[in-house]
């Protein structure tokens, strides 16, 4: 079985998208998207592949919008999250607390690292995420959502407007400018602080198939499945998440994501996955 398949180049796909890893019961047709996220839109709004690497936050709004999709307890990438928040220190020191009242941009506001970071923003710095001007540069990629921050103007770039004194903070960023630093002052310490606190490694992406895939061929779907964790296995820097600490990276970036009105509810865990992905370690 071919199956239209869309992953990037991670530590854990290497091996599956080299081909040292094969299968005789299904191969892959990958197509090329870069980044990866430019592929996420037309698997939610078009089906545009059997098998789709995923943003979680993207997932999340699917499903609540009744999307065929089904997720797959594969994780491609996760990362702590304080480290993609700048401002510019020419406008002075700016910290978490200081953000009311001002223009904070984010190519969307819908995006899986920018959820995180509101979210921490808001449960760990009591930060009013109501009083921020949100600047945004894409709409969701779920189009039935709709999108009330305010869009920047038609060929802005992010980090530009930000060095450019337009913006006064961007989320879901880096930059080497000698002008942009980190939000957060001490990155390092601020996610060690974070993760002793909630126990969590925040998830980023991961991997989804059609529905018709998981009710037509579930044999299919377990051998991807089966594949991903070989390919994963090959790669000492592949994220490695046990069904505990999946289960609580989902249940946070759920909570936040429906505190931030991504989603109209707080989904359980259980209903990302189906009778076929449920019963998958």
């Amino acid at each position: 079985m071919r199956l239209r398949t869309l992953l990037g180049d991670h530590p854990g796909t290497a091996a599956l998208k080299n081909g040292s890893i094969r299968s005789d019961l299904v191969a892959f047709d990958f197509a090329q998207y870069s980044p990866t996220n430019k592929g996420f839109k037309p698997m939610v709004r078009e089906g545009a592949f059997d098998v789709s690497e995923m943003a979680i936050v993207t997932y999340l709004m699917a499903r609540s919008f009744g999307k065929p999709m089904v997720l797959l307890p594969d994780v491609v990438l996760a990362r702590f999250q304080h480290g993609h928040a700048l401002y510019n220190t020419r406008a002075g020191k700016l910290t978490p607390g200081d953000l009311r009242g001002k223009r904070v941009g984010i190519r969307s506001f819908t995006t899986t690292t920018g959820a995180w970071l509101r979210g921490i923003l808001a449960n760990d710095y009591g930060v009013d995420l109501d009083s921020i001007e949100w600047v945004t540069f894409e709409d969701a990629h779920v189009a039935e959502f709709v999108d009330v921050t305010k869009r920047a103007p038609a060929g802005k770039q992010i980090v530009q407007m930000l060095s450019d004194g337009e913006l006064d903070a961007v989320l879901g960023e880096k930059s080497d400018h000698p002008d942009l630093k980190p939000l957060f002052a001490d990155v390092d310490a601020e996610e060690k602080a974070w993760f002793d606190r909630h126990g969590v490694v925040p998830i980023n992406h991961m991997v989804v198939v059609s529905r018709a895939m998981s009710e037509q061929h579930p044999d299919a779907v377990q051998e991807i499945h089966r594949l991903l964790g070989e390919s994963a296995a090959a790669s000492p820097a592949a994220p490695r998440f046990s069904r505990d600490e999946m289960q609580r990276s989902l249940q946070l970036i759920i909570d936040y994501s429906a505190q931030q009105k991504l989603i109209p509810r707080a989904f359980a865990v259980s209903e990302l996955f189906d009778d076929v992905t449920r019963s998958l370690s």
